[in-house]
């Protein structure tokens, strides 16, 4: 009686278990703000977790005024490639980047009073984008109109294909000159309302809800699995933002600048470090960031040091720290394959460019208005006394009035970063400059005593 009990058990929990994995699975995730890198993450972990189960449909849930290009067109891909069927429920606003991904959907549904397109690339002003970028976005959103398909049409005799989503509609979203006969004059850029969506063919259905998409699917007993953004993701894609990688590129020149002038000192390059794990991380994990590109911005770092601390003067190899240095940064912001470009929006490569150059325009800025007040302040005075000078003690003679070695003439007998050794008349001495990098073996001479410690000058 025992056997026959625990068979019965069995034989329920496989059925139960059987039940489950041929329940129909429906795929649900929202992309309910802005467009940008957490959209593109959250997009590809539910469209694979999808191909896993073999599911039956995806369901993007959308409430979204846009975002970044590149990453609209990172979804519309991943939604385009996918075997299984997507649809999109836009549950008020699809417009811009939201129009992009809603048209690369196999079907679209729209809650009532809601609108899809206004596709016009906007810079961060809010400004329209020059047409090279306004040009992408119009072949973009064209061939993803046409890759919906086209319909047989006969009529009176003659045959012609129809586009299931007619391509003019989805061009004119962005392009105001576009023509569409009975729906927009050339002034005005295109955005359809439900009902307009639904009588031009940019809209399958009116529902209020997903269950209401779920049940039209015929899907009224799947398994509803919703994909959700981790913290994790949502870190990622903060980091992701254009005034911060701008942050964090000054945070990795600001740093390295600053423990060079001062060697040993150690926290600079900590916040250094720091931030160049920052920045590189996101565009590792999202596929920008090669390996290689990682190492071009080493190679630019070692290059830099060797330059200061071991080549006299500046030369070839600074030179070309500064060209690895900023080549490392700009192409981990860029997918390639090898440096090849050919897939790469022009958008996405101008990003990457101006970035970086801002950043390095704003660090040059920065030295130029507050570097010198920096190095001469209290707080990085104390810091460089303590962590650098300090570990060389006792080399100041006691016996030598220092006052009187204001004006004399001599030696950098090291390099000074802008701390080091000078020697005058034989004697050597501990030295800084007021934010200058001098080279060992040039003229100095003293200008003034500070803190006991000589501060000269080359001439």
């Amino acid at each position: 009686m025992k056997h026959i009990l625990s068979i019965a058990l069995f034989v329920f929990s496989w059925m139960i278990n059987f039940g489950q994995q041929n329940k129909p699975k429906v795929i649900v995730f929202e992309l309910k703000s802005e467009i940008n890198r957490t959209s593109t993450r959250i997009t590809s972990q539910a469209v694979a977790e999808a191909e896993r189960l073999n599911a039956d449909l995806i369901i993007v849930h959308m409430n979204t005024y846009g975002g970044y290009v590149t990453d609209a067109d990172s979804v519309r891909s991943r939604l385009l490639n996918t075997k299984i069927p997507t649809c999109v429920f836009i549950d008020n606003n699809a417009a811009s980047a939201g129009a992009l991904i809603s048209i690369a959907c196999d079907a679209i549904y729209m809650r009532k009073g809601a609108s899809i397109g206004a596709s016009t690339v906007v810079i961060e002003t809010g400004e329209k984008a020059p047409d090279k970028y306004q040009s992408y976005m119009r072949k973009q959103i064209r061939s993803t109109a046409e890759s919906k398909g086209k319909i047989l049409s006969v009529k009176d005799g003659d045959s012609t294909y129809i586009y299931k989503r007619n391509p003019d509609i989805a061009e004119g979203m962005v392009d105001e000159r576009m023509i569409v006969p009975g729906l927009v004059d050339s002034t005005k850029v295109i955005t359809l309302s439900t009902e307009e969506a639904l009588k031009w063919g940019y809209c399958d259905g009116i529902v209020a809800s997903i269950s209401e998409i779920v049940a039209l699917k015929g899907l009224e007993n799947a398994e509803i699995i919703t994909v959700e953004p981790s913290a994790i993701d949502n870190s990622l894609a903060i980091l992701s933002l254009p005034w911060l990688r701008m942050i964090l590129i000054l945070l990795i020149i600001g740093g390295i600048v600053l423990e060079l002038q001062a060697p040993g000192l150690g926290v600079p390059i900590v916040v250094s470090i720091a931030a160049a794990i920052a920045f590189f991380a996101p565009l590792y994990l999202d596929g920008f960031a090669e390996n290689w590109e990682i190492l071009v911005f080493i190679s630019g770092l070692v290059l830099l040091a060797l330059e200061i601390f071991v080549i006299p003067g500046f030369g070839v190899a600074g030179i070309s720290g500064i060209i690895f240095l900023v080549s490392g940064l700009t192409l981990s912001m860029i997918r390639n394959v090898n440096l090849d470009f050919g897939d790469v929006s022009p958008t996405e490569i101008n990003n990457a460019i101006a970035t970086v150059l801002f950043s390095l325009v704003g660090f040059a800025l920065l030295l130029y208005f507050f570097g010198s007040r920096f190095i001469k302040s209290t707080l990085f005075q104390k810091a460089v006394l303590h962590n650098t000078i300090a570990k060389a003690p006792g080399i100041q003679h006691s016996n030598v009035d220092l006052s009187t070695l204001i004006g004399e003439q001599g030696i950098a007998h090291t390099a000074l970063r802008p701390m080091g050794r000078v020697q005058l008349n034989g004697i050597t001495f501990e030295a800084k400059t007021d934010g200058e990098f001098v080279d060992s073996g040039k003229n100095i001479q003293v200008k003034r005593i500070e803190n006991q410690y000589l501060v000269v000058k080359t001439f």
